[in-house]
């Protein structure tokens, strides 16, 4: 199959008006901006975490920052959102059914994209085409071969791009990671993510007609087309491997990614190893509602690992218990020579010192406003300064945590332990295991091999 980029993909598609198969002219010069330089915004993505995008970005209005479009798929959900935005400011933002009249728009500067977690590179790949700057939500990719694109394409057309880890944002997880660094609990030797979620069944999936107002050729995009089922629309995509990558790629990159930051793990894991299943319910869901998974660093005396649990369970160090949390119980520990820290949620650090495992130094947020808004403020930081070293999750951080994920679901799929060789972001030895590195793209929808 021969990989379109998104200019031979706009001139070839007949839906697109003439004229725009020319990429956008950047909006935003590289150069550096001023506070009282206008950035204009489009959301690509409008249920879940879009709606979330759409109060961050009408908050950063009195930084000189607009809503000025919003796209969906489904013309349902996008009436809904610009309804709400209508109450929420006053202002009427334009409404897309297609990504692509956003990226064609030169007056749009960046874009946010909360679609399906199989659209977020080739969206990413062509906003930077496009000259738009980028917040994408994580996981930055639906394989290891998409996330190298999406870093590349960042880098050839010098785009900020933003990983949606909001943790490396917020002010008490900031702390937490310092005071790990500093050496408040020793020589860490094992770092433990937790996603125990109340996960009800998905249901079966059942064919049906294409609801009115939705797009479902764009919606499936990349993916293979079969036939529409609610089965597969909306977040219940998360637990089908062709949209999206299971709890590891959902909740556990926000860990996963924390896990690498705080232990300054820059490189890829060598060793990784992963088991479990789907238990309990009778549903179509395909990724594992159980799951383990862990990994080994060249040369690194230390563990990680993540562990996914779907229904009734227990809390751990009081995650979910004493520290409430997002789910059950999320969060993560590290494990160290002089005792353990929590991170239970996006807002707060516990430590515990010790063999008595007296409190230690903490941060917490109980009203849990600091868990997004920071986050947003500083892409816009980075949009007006053109410095890729102002973001806190760059575009190659994001790449490097959900790489993470996409390794522990190969191990979990193939059911062998995946020896990976960083430099080259290959799996070595297992021709079986290295087919599910990428996929196969259905055309024109192809995140191309030269961005």
């Amino acid at each position: 199959m021969k990989p379109a980029n998104r200019r031979e993909f706009l001139s070839k598609t007949a839906t697109v008006a003439a004229g725009a198969s020319v990429l956008a002219t950047p909006a935003i010069a590289a150069n550096r901006l001023g506070a009282n330089d206008r950035i204009r915004v489009g959301i690509i993505g409008l249920r879940g975490r879009g709606r979330s995008h759409m109060q961050a970005i009408h908050n950063l209005e009195k930084q000189n920052v607009e809503l000025a479009a919003m796209c969906d798929v489904d013309e349902s959900v996008l009436n809904e959102r610009l309804s709400d935005y209508r109450k929420l400011s006053g202002n009427s933002p334009k409404a897309h059914t297609d990504l692509r009249r956003i990226l064609d728009d030169p007056e749009i500067d960046a874009v946010t994209i909360a679609t399906p977690n199989h659209w977020h590179t080739l969206a990413t790949v062509w906003a930077c085409q496009a000259g738009k700057d980028v917040y994408v939500e994580k996981p930055l990719s639906h394989n290891v071969h998409e996330g190298r694109k999406a870093v590349e394409a960042a880098r050839k057309y010098k785009r900020i791009v933003q990983h949606g880890t909001q943790n490396r944002s917020s002010p008490n997880i900031i702390e937490g990671m310092r005071r790990l660094k500093e050496g408040l609990i020793g020589e860490v030797y094992l770092a433990r993510g937790l996603a125990y979620k109340w996960r009800p069944p998905i249901g079966k999936d059942k064919p049906e007609a294409v609801p009115a107002g939705v797009n479902y050729d764009l919606w499936t995009g990349p993916a293979p087309k079969k036939p529409f089922s609610p089965l597969r629309f909306h977040r219940r995509t998360h637990w089908l491997w062709d949209y999206g990558n299971g709890e590891l790629g959902n909740q556990g990159v926000h860990q996963l990614d924390m896990m690498r930051w705080g232990l300054g793990l820059d490189d890829h894991p060598r060793t990784i190893q992963s088991m479990g299943g789907k238990f309990i319910h009778d549903d179509d869901q395909e990724t594992p509602n159980m799951q383990t998974a862990s990994y080994r660093y060249e040369g690194r005396g230390l563990v990680l690992e993540f562990e996914v649990r779907p229904w009734i369970t227990n809390t751990e160090a009081e995650i979910g218990g004493k520290w409430q949390t997002h789910g059950l119980c999320t969060g993560l520990i590290f494990y160290g020579s002089e005792g353990y820290l929590v991170f239970p949620h996006y807002t707060a650090y516990y430590s515990y010192l010790g063999k008595q495992k007296k409190p230690g130094p903490y941060a917490e947020d109980p009203t849990n406003k600091i868990a997004n808004q920071p986050h947003f403020d500083n892409f816009i930081q980075a949009v007006r300064s053109r410095e890729i070293s102002d973001l806190n999750a760059d575009v190659e951080e994001g790449h490097k945590s959900s790489v993470l994920a996409h390794l522990g679901n190969i191990a979990y799929r193939t059911g062998r332990t995946i020896r990976f060789d960083s430099k080259t972001e290959t799996i070595v030895g297992d021709a079986g295991a290295s087919k599910l590195l990428t996929r196969s793209y259905r055309e024109p929808y192809v995140v191309p091999e030269k961005v």
